[in-house]
């Protein structure tokens, strides 16, 4: 008997190209609150969860409370936002393929659970997935806690799941979770991605005969 497989998909910037989205409403909702920002921040948070990444932007320590007023204030606009977003090319061929396969999907993401739900029914791909799987009060990405909840609801060992990445933080949780890795190029170059098994500029690219090997 086959033994089953996983793919585990990250969300932002592998499902849907989101940077310039979360960009735009990070930049909105903190210039009004006196932060500095820029794109040079931006890509230094990019792929962590707003409990980390907002005290890293002020470097100080700050209130829970204020801290979930932005995070709600960003989340919220970011959703409002997504509407006639598209998947990145590939992606949709690549959910199917798996599927023909019986091979089990889910997003796994650092993303509010809010922002999740709302992505895939936008992009039209929630069908595809056997979970949705977001860290809530586990660790966040390079921490591998997120991957391995999602290889425990899907009943998969992680030995035989990859994760389809494209943040430096999320490829070194698929490596800490000992993962198989595919990153795509949305955000960081390949030099930074070093810790992937597969590294390609789009889905498009990818072959299943690439896929297949790393099982």
């Amino acid at each position: 008997m086959p033994f089953p497989k996983a793919i585990l998909w990250d969300m932002d910037g592998v499902l849907a190209d989101t940077s310039q989205l979360h960009f735009e409403t990070w930049e909105c909702v903190l210039t009004e609150q006196g932060i500095p920002f820029d794109r040079q921040k931006f890509h230094m948070i990019y792929g962590l969860k707003d409990r980390d990444l907002l005290p890293y932007l002020t470097d100080r320590p700050m209130e829970p409370q204020w801290i979930e007023w932005i995070s709600d204030q960003k989340e919220l606009a970011f959703r409002q936002a997504l509407p006639g977003l598209q998947p990145l090319p590939g992606v949709v061929d690549w959910l199917r393929r798996f599927k023909s396969l019986g091979w089990k999907q889910a997003v796994a993401s650092s993303a509010p659970p809010e922002n999740v739900e709302a992505l895939v029914d936008v992009l039209d791909i929630r069908d595809y997935f056997a979970a949705l799987v977001t860290p809530g009060n586990l660790p966040g990405k390079p921490d591998p806690a997120v991957f391995l909840e999602a290889a425990r609801q899907l009943g998969v060992s992680p030995k035989n799941c990859i994760v389809i990445e494209d943040s430096i933080a999320g490829v070194e949780a698929a490596y800490r979770a000992r993962m198989r890795c595919i990153a795509v190029t949305t955000t960081n170059p390949p030099e930074v991605l070093t810790q992937a098994d597969i590294v390609v500029v789009s889905l498009e690219l990818l072959t299943i005969n690439q896929v297949e090997s790393l099982f």
